[in-house]
């Protein structure tokens, strides 16, 4: 991650095709590796892509809302993004609010 080593959250309202297409930039991103630079809204973060990720899964349902998390994690690689590697832009388009 570029930057500080500070907490980023970005929370938006997308349609469902919104977040599949989202989801689906995240997916080709993590497929091809590289570097990459991801933002739902506000600034993008610049991740370093390694070849394996510890995945978890949680769902929980709040009343009239279920949450559904997917989170990834892996080492920190601090060093800068190799130019030879595929970089990769997972941005989501301007929210509905």
């Amino acid at each position: 991650m570029s930057g500080g080593g500070g907490k980023i959250e970005q929370r938006v309202v997308l349609t469902r095709q919104e977040a599949a297409r989202w989801l689906h930039q995240l997916a080709t991103a993590l497929e091809n590796g590289g570097t990459a630079d991801v933002a739902l809204v506000g600034p993008t973060v610049a991740l370093n892509l390694p070849e394996e990720f510890e995945v978890e899964l949680e769902l929980e349902p709040y009343g009239e809302k279920i949450e559904l998390e997917f989170e990834l994690v892996w080492p920190n690689d601090r060093g800068e993004p190799s130019s030879d590697r595929p970089r990769t832009s997972v941005a989501a388009p301007t929210p509905l609010r």
